[in-house]
């Protein structure tokens, strides 16, 4: 390789950069297939080299990230002009990128690996015997890399500051209190309204029977016809918890899982994570094998999963358009159903104990919950034995409901047991912009028209121009003010929520 030293030359200087970028995306790529086949493939015996094998490739991704040979090639090419806008773009993300990684030891980085990979089989395992017990020490080893992390990487105000970064860059911890109080003072006489109403038709269409392999056909159907995710790039395989995950633009893998008497957990779930694939599909190609080659941020990401899901996969235009299609695949579920039928049924308001399988108005108080869990946690006024009760006691709170047992309460969620402390706020963050979105979008009469008829090409050419396409090069700021015309905010979502609510549950 050229010495750094030697280059004088900027674009010589970027281009060996690149090269170096593009081999440790090579790397990640592969550390990526080897997690997604650990949730889909890989023989049960197979995990503990498998959790070696990844953790080597992550220090060795750090190793050559963080070493100083990147840092003179960056010093390089960020002392003359960039060659054009991505370029620059580049620059400032990988210094941003390059300064947060080199604050982490590769030991440290490698140790989180093992830690996570060895709490994720216990996780595996803790829920299915339902038995939090087993995970409690490999959590509190999670957690105690965690604070340590947070203290490398610095914070200004919380600790928990230094880990949202890393999933919503810019976004602060105080920020998030406002917005979770906000949406609770405006959401919570909603969903009581809801709850006092009573149900608004026969919701044990939901539970008829539906074989999985004809669940499966009709998901993926619609899932290629309506959002544009095709065989050619992608493909779908069952997991504990459903995921989206891909090697490049056009490597795109989304897992769901499949009951055979409740059809939403997986017609939703594949839904949701096609808005995950096709965010990634809609990345500009030069930007791939770089570190723009990626969304925003994770609140963009779950903008697009949310949007897809909800304001269109339960919609009443989706299911005017695709009932005599669902009727053709599920004949027993829809016998004696209508579209309207169906289109009540699936926004069904119950407070319920699963989060990935709540409906629209009561989520955002499962995440608000995880939320306060994370700061008492990392603040250390919760200990990890009081976890399981402290749970409980929010879901009976916010919900009203009280889990009876582990598996279905604290042990539900695979994200404690990958680290990924800091990212549940992240799916409140992406309901509010998936309306703001949606409504800018709709300015556009093309898209407008689109949307009434349940043909969302238009929209999806939309998001691709206004969203997809630019990857990380736009921060999520950026993007949200570029694409709406202002800045991320709960209004449009809340609007949203009363209005579509109010007409199903006939609340005047």
């Amino acid at each position: 390789m050229t010495s750094p030293a030697s280059l004088t030359d900027a674009s010589t200087a970027f281009a060996e950069l690149k090269r170096r970028l593009n081999l440790i995306s090579d790397l990640g790529a592969a550390q990526g297939l080897m997690s997604w086949d650990q949730e889909t493939q890989m023989p049960p015996d197979a995990a503990r080299v498998r959790g070696l094998q990844m953790a080597g490739l992550a220090g060795l991704s750090h190793q050559l990230f963080t070493a100083d040979e990147t840092r003179a090639l960056l010093e390089a090419a960020e002392r003359e002009d960039a060659p054009g806008e991505v370029e620059a773009d580049l620059l400032r993300v990988v210094r941003r990128d390059f300064d947060k990684a080199t604050r982490l030891p590769t030991a440290f980085v490698e140790e989180m690996s093992r830690a996570r990979n060895e709490a994720h089989h216990a996780w595996i395992k803790a829920r299915t015997d339902n038995d939090f017990a087993h995970f409690a020490p490999y959590l509190q080893r999670v957690l105690d890399l965690t604070r340590q992390y947070a203290e490398l990487s610095g914070y200004a105000e919380h600790p928990y500051d230094a880990l949202l970064d890393d999933y919503e860059p810019g976004m602060k911890t105080a920020q998030v209190r406002r917005i979770f109080a906000d949406l609770r003072e405006r959401t919570l006489p909603l969903l009581r309204a809801i709850v006092a109403a009573g149900d608004a038709t026969d919701y044990g269409v939901l539970s008829r029977p539906f074989p999985a392999s004809a669940q499966r056909d009709f998901a993926l159907k619609v899932a290629g016809e309506a959002f544009g995710l095709r065989p050619a790039f992608s493909r779908l395989d069952e997991s504990a918890h459903p995921f989206q995950t891909n090697f490049s633009a056009d490597d795109l893998r989304i897992t769901t899982r499949f009951d055979e008497h409740y059809f939403p957990m997986s017609l939703f779930g594949t839904w949701h994570e096609a808005g995950h694939a096709m965010y990634e599909h809609g990345v500009s190609r030069e930007l791939e094998r770089t570190p723009l080659s990626r969304g925003a941020s994770l609140g963009v990401h779950e903008s697009q999963s949310r949007m897809f899901e909800n304001l269109l996969g339960r919609s009443r235009a989706f299911w005017q358009r695709y009932f005599e299609e669902f009727a053709q695949a599920a004949p027993d579920v829809a016998a004696g159903q209508d579209a309207e039928n169906l289109y009540r049924a699936v926004n069904r308001v119950q407070p319920s104990l699963i989060r990935v399988e709540a409906d629209e108005v009561t989520y955002n108080f499962h995440i608000m919950l995880r939320f306060e869990l994370e700061l008492a946690l990392l603040e250390g006024t919760l200990s990890v034995e009081e976890l399981p009760s402290a749970w409980n006691a929010r879901m009976q709170e916010y919900l009203g409901v009280t889990p009876p047992n582990d598996a279905e309460g604290v042990l539900q969620d695979i994200h404690w047991s990958s680290g990924l402390i800091g990212y549940f706020p992240t799916y409140s963050l992406g309901n509010l912009l998936s309306v703001q979105l949606l409504e800018a979008a709709r300015r556009e009469p093309q898209v407008a028209g689109g949307l009434e008829r349940a043909d969302y090409t238009p929209l999806r050419e939309w998001l691709r121009q206004q969203v997809h396409q630019y990857g990380r090069r736009r921060t999520p700021d950026q993007l949200v003010q570029a694409a709406t015309g202002a800045p991320l905010s709960a209004d449009a979502y809340v609007k949203y929520l009363h209005e579509k609510y109010a007409d199903i549950y006939q609340l005047g």
